[in-house]
């Protein structure tokens, strides 16, 4: 499987570490089923990306499984932190959305949901170390705005829908700054109750 898949190291980096460009992902260490999940939604044209569309189109559910599974199983260095340009009050601010929430407008804390650390939660919330702010920026807009779905119920949807351009810009900035913890693993399962119920931790047609 690691030899099929040179071919997606141009854009996502050997060992799916990532690359320089800011908007391809690192894949690494991703929980299988979100990595999964994202694989059939690109398949199916629910997230679009014409290359992912392209390439994933005539390909089984068994090697989507094979590819997530491969990736999921990765565990390269994360990159340095990324160098923010937004000021130390932006960041007060993304650290505060990210460790707290804003219960009055309905958001509740990134670390809810995908860990004290930032590395997920199996089976299908991602972790959020190692991204570029104008990926998980580009992302959220994506959630905001309804260009990037879930499984229903889409509780990012839900939460991003109550985020401010400010907001994504200070949650984008602080996220990005995060240094590597000692384990990058995601949390096991059922490790912390979510705060919403959430259509992601289901792998697509398992029940």
């Amino acid at each position: 499987m690691a030899k099929r898949l040179e071919a997606c190291t141009p854009c996502h980096g050997a060992a799916g570490k990532g690359t320089d460009d800011p908007y391809f992902p690192r894949l690494a260490g991703k929980p299988a089923g979100y990595l999964y999940n994202q694989l059939l939604a690109f398949r199916s044209g629910r997230r679009k990306y014409p290359p992912m569309n392209y390439l994933l189109h005539f390909l089984p559910d068994t090697y989507l499984r094979q590819i997530a599974e491969h990736y999921a199983s990765q565990s390269p260095p994360l990159p340095a932190p990324d160098p923010s340009d937004v000021s130390a009050a932006i960041l007060a601010e993304g650290e505060k959305l990210a460790l707290s929430g804003d219960a009055e407008r309905g958001l509740p804390a990134c670390v809810s949901c995908h860990g004290a650390f930032l590395t997920g939660q199996e089976p299908g919330i991602p972790g959020l170390l190692g991204l570029r702010a104008s990926y998980i920026s580009a992302q959220l807009g994506g959630w905001r705005y309804g260009t990037r779905t879930a499984n229903a119920p889409d509780c990012m949807q839900v939460v991003a829908g109550n985020l401010s351009e400010d907001d994504v810009r200070a949650l984008s900035a602080w996220l990005a700054s995060r240094p590597a913890p000692a384990n990058r693993d995601p949390e096991p399962e059922g490790t912390f109750e979510l705060p919403l119920t959430c259509g992601s931790q289901v792998m697509e047609g398992h029940q």
